[in-house]
């Protein structure tokens, strides 16, 4: 009541007095809500103690007068968080019911959306910062690959199918690149590692990210967030969420990034390349029209007219060297300077991508009993693309790839489970369509490759393709207390995932077929065949009769995903756990330079058998958290991107996709929370990963060398991650909080493909991330001063030959800024 008081005597317009007083309450009930066992939580509430600002209509609208939203008592006291504000229980949904973190028995990294949005994390790259076993890899083309655990499928097309999946509230991105905008406006974001095929599907061997979008309010809310940093660099974004009627309600929410240049031409004065152009936004509809019933309707997109990235020419690598005298600038060009900045590509080009992605959700939650619901999901997604990256990081044309394609999904999930006191189950089904159509022009004019045919130039081909993913899926789950604080844990999915297929390497504008239909028929007539035609842009890809067509195939195939798991709570926030998982990811058929249509062949599904023993517990309440698990994983037929012979006396070795028939990952990892004293919080993680190739696999290295792979590492697959991560809150007078943190990340060296070639290593390289700032009483304002890579390592994340040119995918320079924001 004294605060009440105080708050009526202040020198404040009426409305701002209201909106006071009214806060005041709210914070009172928010406190003794924050106070209540889990159990009696609402799966809205989230994370318990968000320390959101909880406003009446008239509040709101007090807040909307620009002087109201900065003015605060000087006698108010201050807000620097204790420990037991800091020791958070967050609630995920992680076995699609929501569960506290601390007693789910699987490895989950979970992370607020306000502390997402502190640190910078904005897209999926970013989250390796923070979550240890989680990998990022630019392919050279725009398309990520992310690895968890070592288990990760390096391809470079548009329609590769992930081993990590992410989700958006459950609904499939089903292909890496969809991923760009999803890490926006977030209420949290749940890493689930280790095969989650039970509950999310194939296609999920390594693990799944679900982004978990913030949701409409039922009092009025608002945020603004400005940034401005190195190299012109700008975010603008804000949402707006309130009630729009008594049982409607909404919340908007956008965003862009704008940034000018980073990269620099090394050869040609004033050239740059790197500008940001992007832009976001979604809309969310939650209505309420009984008690036991709630729809959602969520529509989000994105727009990315961002520059690709520029590669970094460091070794020379020349494909067929009796064509030099053709292309001699070749083994003049100069390798770039050592700093990320420095880079080349070919001038006059547009970088520019053209993506456009927009995603639309109904998700509809009935509470048929007090102990069963049902849950409908329907997700519709299409995807334009459009980019050009220069991958042989020279101005010549030696490898420059126009990616254009088309992406559609749509899914639907039902399931109906049950939450008893001594019985948890879930059973439901899945059906999903992904179509996905590529259409990739690539040119190698000036390469010694295209000038090696004695017919005439071969300057490239369109690598044409078009997957249709048909799959259809039965799954349950079950929860059961044995006593004696144990719970048995269970689950299986039968899928039946169905692809259809067509593709070749299309001719440009006629030039190839000239030269290489010429070529073939000197072949044909060398083996007592008659000539065959070769039209302008149809299909170069021939057969074994040298016959050119389309290849058209289907690859039908089934699995059983299951899981069992044993876990013992013996007291109160502490959990021992141990699980038996296998996973399957389906297999693909990906566009690829394919002269002989033998490389279209698509590889089979690969699966991983995994055991996981961890622990989860507090062990000084309040003070000290910790989690731990070792992991071993037995993985077959592997699929990754290799090359076979079909003819050696006239094509050598063609890239195609393979299957390693056997290899294993042991490994383990930890995470350690610590509040020590008021106002600090400390985290500290790591991963081990021991992988190796087990059965005989012979195949060709990134230079095109044989070698028998039996007992290498996983490419990509560093063996040490660590993270260290501090922030540290004290009070600046009565009514502002002062912060400072730090973000630094390790990961140890790898390499970009099996082999020993000393070209193929990614250095192990640490990033050190650095802010300061203030903020305002319950975070209704922040400014914070920021720097990401502040040393300025120089790293980079892979290293990719094309044609004659071996080069490296840098990573960011050093940069920094000023970010600004407020809450209503």
């Amino acid at each position: 009541m004294e605060v009440l008081k105080a708050a009526r005597h202040q020198p404040y317009t009426s409305l701002q007095r209201l909106h006071r007083v009214v806060n005041c309450s709210y914070t009172r009930w928010h406190e003794r809500a924050a106070r209540r066992p889990n159990s009696q939580k609402t799966a809205g509430e989230g994370i318990v103690m968000r320390n959101n600002v909880g406003l009446s209509a008239v509040s709101w609208l007090a807040l909307m007068i620009p002087t109201s939203a900065f003015a605060q008592s000087a006698t108010e006291p201050s807000a620097v968080p204790t420990q037991q504000a800091e020791t958070q229980d967050i609630i995920v949904t992680a076995t699609k019911r929501s569960e506290n973190l601390s007693q789910v028995p699987m490895s989950i990294t979970a992370v607020s959306g306000e502390t997402l949005q502190q640190k910078g994390i904005t897209n999926v790259q970013d989250l390796t910062k923070i979550t240890p076993g989680l990998t990022y890899v630019d392919s050279g083309t725009g398309v990520p690959v992310f690895s968890l655990r070592g288990v990760g499928f390096y391809d470079t097309s548009v329609g590769a199918r992930p081993t990590v999946s992410v989700y958006l509230d459950e609904a499939p991105l089903p292909f890496s690149i969809m991923s760009a905008g999803a890490a926006f406006d977030l209420e949290r974001v749940e890493v689930l590692k280790g095969p989650q095929g039970t509950l999310f599907g194939q296609n999920a061997t390594g693990g799944a990210i679900n982004y978990v979008a913030a949701k409409p309010t039922s009092t009025p809310k608002a945020g603004v967030d400005l940034s401005y940093g190195r190299f012109k660099d700008y975010t603008v974004g804000g949402f707006l969420s309130g009630p729009l009627t008594s049982n409607l309600n909404a919340r908007i929410a956008f965003r862009t990034e704008q940034s000018g240049d980073w990269q620099k031409s090394y050869t040609r004065v004033g050239d740059t390349l790197g500008q940001k152009n992007f832009l976001q936004g979604r809309a969310i509809l939650e209505w309420k029209p009984t008690s036991d019933l709630t729809l959602t309707l969520d529509a989000n997109g994105f727009v990315d007219k961002s520059d690709t990235l520029a590669a970094r020419y460091t070794q020379l690598f020349v494909s067929v060297p009796s064509a030099l005298p053709i292309v001699p600038l070749i083994t003049t060009y100069p390798t770039a300077p050592g700093s990320s900045r420095f880079a080349d590509w070919d001038p006059n080009v547009d970088y520019a991508k053209d993506n456009r992605f927009i995603q639309t959700t109904l998700r509809a939650n009935w509470d048929v009993t007090d102990d069963i619901s049902l849950v409908s999901l329907t997700s519709y997604s299409h995807m334009n693309v459009h980019q050009v990256a220069d991958q042989d990081g020279t101005a010549l044309q030696n490898a420059i790839s126009d990616t254009n394609a088309k992406i559609s999904s749509v899914s639907q999930e039902v399931r109906l489970s049950g939450h008893e006191a001594a019985l948890r189950w879930m059973i439901g089904a899945n059906y999903a369509r992904d179509n996905v159509t590529e259409n990739d022009i690539f040119q190698t004019n000036y390469s010694s490759s295209g000038q090696s045919l004695p017919t005439g130039p071969f300057g490239g081909g369109v690598l044409y393709g078009v997957q249709k993913f048909d799959t259809k899926a039965a799954f349950g789950n079950l929860d059961l207390d044995l006593g004696r604080k144990l719970t048995l844990h269970g689950g299986v999915r039968y899928t039946q995932a169905d692809l259809a297929y067509q593709g070749c390497a299309k001719d440009i504008d006629g030039t190839e077929a000239a030269s290489f239909g010429t070529l073939v028929n000197i072949i044909r007539g060398s083996i007592g065949l008659s000539p065959v035609a070769f039209a302008p842009q149809g299909c170069l890809s021939v057969n074994a009769n040298l016959e050119p067509g389309l290849v058209v195939g289907q690859l039908n195939q089934h699995n059983v995903s299951w899981r069992a798991g044993l876990d013992w709570n013996p007291a109160d926030r502490l959990l021992f756990y141990f699980n038996v998982s296998r996973g399957y990811k389906g297999g693909s058929a990906s566009p690829i330079p394919a002269l002989r249509q033998e490389q279209y062949q698509p590889i089979t599904q690969e699966s991983v058998l995994a055991y996981e023993l961890g622990f989860k517990a507090s062990i000084i309440r309040g003070t000290l958290d910790a989690n731990g698990a070792l992991f071993y994983y037995d993985y077959t037929n592997k699929q990754l991107k290799g090359r076979i012979i079909t003819d050696p006396n006239v094509f050598g070795p063609l890239e195609t996709l393979v299957n390693v028939p056997k290899s294993r990952i042991q490994g383990a990892e930890f995470q350690i929370n610590a509040y020590p004293i008021p106002g600090l919080s400390v985290s500290v993680g790591g991963t081990y990963i021991n992988s190796k190739v087990t059965s005989d696999f012979e195949n060709y290295t990134l230079v095109q060398s044989i070698t028998n792979f039996k007992g290498q590492r996983f490419p990509y697959t560093p063996m040490y991650q660590a993270i260290l991560d501090m922030d540290y809150r004290w009070a600046v007078g009565r009514s502002l909080t002062a912060f400072v943190g730090g973000n630094l990340s390790y990961r140890s060296k790898t390499t970009a493909g099996f082999g020993t070639e000393s070209i193929l290593q990614v250095k192990g390289y640490p990033l050190l991330d650095l802010q300061a700032g203030i903020e305002g009483p319950g975070k209704r304002w922040r400014v914070t001063l920021y720097g990401h890579n502040v040393t300025n390592q120089y790293y980079w994340t892979n290293v990719t030959k094309q044609n004659d040119f071996a080069v490296q995918l840098p990573g960011m320079p050093v940069t920094y800024g000023i970010q600004l924001s407020s809450r209503f």
